[in-house]
């Protein structure tokens, strides 16, 4: 099949990039009707979230930790969604498994008015006074991230008194550690602007001593920004030794928190990654028509008749991920010592602790936008242009690189002439060239109508409020708790969301 301008066979052959969605969400999709009733009544954008998704995630997890005979605790993300409906279900889950992971005052706040008690929040990120306070006074483990932190908190502490408190600190830099049989060994890990890099450990740990009668070290961390399982094998191991180190000190750290980066699996199909990846390359070379709007890479280049750069992409199909890639993580032997990560833990007594975002919340949401506009994106490339009632800022997957078709939700039947699939840019409702909800044509199974709705699935982790704001007085998007009763969905605000109480019932 020829393309419209006779330059190949592609312009007119579909390229899926199908979401994946596992029940609950899928049922969720099917009944259309319920979706449009909610945004008729609320309004486009509207944030979806299916708070009992979130317990069955922790829940295989936490199945991992059996499996690997390992204690320790699940710690939720907080920055990866604004919810209280899911953090209010996550603290109704085993106060011994299940807690949170701060990275503000305001998220520490938020969480303690949802339930949770100190003894299961984490407060990790940047730390002013103010947090480090009221995580001191609640009695939440403190993860510091600088021996900057370690100092403010010990003062914090002796001026004003609120007791004891327990640290864990952030380790980086693992590719210089050495002196436990991998000297010369080359330790891969990326340079991060986060943590105590290892060759300087050893002034933190003078540095606890020295406050050791404010804190008390109960662990080490570390949180790499990469999908590489034998790179985090290497920080854990080296994280069991350089435990080892404070117990020589005469300090007793108990647990290691590997952090989160256990990834999603956003697409249903790894072919339809591949072939899409194929063609974005062709496409750079000039061998295709373009994919995106303006010819845009997504970070590859065309150099002479090669593609250069790296594709700033998140791989959306994933065949390990989540609880999956923590069971790969604690299976993997560690190179130095040639046991499994999760025998170096049980060996040592250590529990294990985790900070999901991302994975927690997999399968826990969805984002809906009215179709307002369809026109022509030009006269012969047989391609439109879909304006949606939202912006870039109310639905960010492509900001965090993941690529991923919406789902078309019709308002009633379709036309017949509209049944034949298309290739669509979406934009905002931003007077800016900018505000483009996706770089790249999406193929949908048809033409859109206004009043059709866009369903983007799989938005929970990072993509639903990470970057909303309120540009030109565009209305935020509200955000509703759904969940399945008998033959039919019932739905409340995500404020007025209680694990007690079904959503649309009475405490049970």
């Amino acid at each position: 099949m020829a393309d419209r301008h006779g330059e190949g066979p592609y312009v007119d052959t579909p390229l899926y990039l199908r979401p994946r969605a596992d029940p609950p969400l899928a049922s969720l999709l099917e009944d259309q009707t319920f979706l449009h009733a909610l945004v008729d009544a609320l309004g486009s954008p509207l944030n979806v979230l299916l708070p009992e998704a979130v317990a069955g995630n922790a829940a295989r997890f936490r199945a991992v930790y059996r499996r690997h005979h390992l204690a320790g605790r699940v710690y939720f993300a907080h920055k990866a969604n604004r919810s209280s409906a899911l953090v209010r279900r996550l603290a109704a889950e085993d106060v011994a498994a299940v807690g949170v992971d701060v990275a503000s005052l305001e998220e520490l706040r938020h969480a303690l008015s949802c339930g949770f008690t100190g003894s299961r929040i984490m407060a990790t990120g940047p730390k002013d006074a103010e947090f480090l306070w009221l995580a001191a006074r609640v009695g939440a483990t403190v993860n510091l991230d600088s021996p900057g932190e370690l100092e403010q908190l010990a003062g914090l502490v002796r001026r004003h008194g609120p007791g004891r408190v327990d640290v864990l600190v952030r380790l980086s830099g693992f590719e210089s550690a050495a002196g436990h049989g991998g000297a010369g060994t080359r330790m891969l890990s990326r340079r991060s602007r986060f943590g105590t890099p290892l060759r300087e450990a050893q002034t933190l740990l003078s540095a606890l001593h020295q406050h050791a009668d404010v804190v008390e070290l109960t662990g080490v961390a570390y949180h790499l920004d990469t999908t590489g399982v034998e790179e985090k094998a290497r920080a854990l191991e080296q994280c069991v030794l350089f435990m080892d180190d404070c117990r020589a000190r005469g300090l007793a750290p108990r647990a290691v928190d590997i952090g989160g980066g256990f990834g999603v699996g956003y697409l249903a199909e790894a072919g339809e990654w591949e072939r899409w990846t194929t063609a974005l390359s062709e496409a750079v070379l000039g061998g295709r028509p373009p994919l995106t709007w303006r010819g845009h890479g997504y970070g590859l280049r065309n150099e002479g008749g090669t593609v250069r750069g790296t594709a700033a992409l998140y791989p959306a199909h994933r065949p390990t991920a989540g609880p999956g890639y923590l069971d790969e993580l604690l299976s993997l032997p560690a190179p130095v010592l040639g046991r499994p990560t999760a025998t170096l833990l049980l060996e040592h007594l250590h529990d294990l602790h985790i900070e999901p975002g991302r994975s927690l919340v997999d399968q826990c949401g969805l984002s809906l936008a009215r179709v307002l506009d369809v026109r022509p994106a030009d006269p012969e490339s047989g391609q439109y242009l879909v304006r949606l009632g939202m912006n870039a800022g109310d639905m960010s997957l492509e900001e965090h690189g993941v690529l991923v078709d919406p789902v078309l939700l019709s308002r009633g039947e379709p036309e017949k002439g509209d049944r034949e699939p298309v290739g669509v840019f979406l934009t905002g409702n931003l007077c800016l060239e900018a505000d483009l909800i996706t770089r790249r044509l999406v193929h949908l199974p048809r033409l859109p109508r206004v009043g059709d709705l866009l369903a983007f699935v799989n938005t929970a982790g990072y993509a639903m409020d990470f970057h909303a704001h309120r540009a030109q007085r565009q209305p935020l998007a509200r955000t509703v708790a759904v969940e399945r009763r008998g033959e039919s969905w019932q739905w409340c605000l995500d404020e007025d969301y209680w694990p007690i109480t079904p959503p649309g019932g009475t405490p049970a």
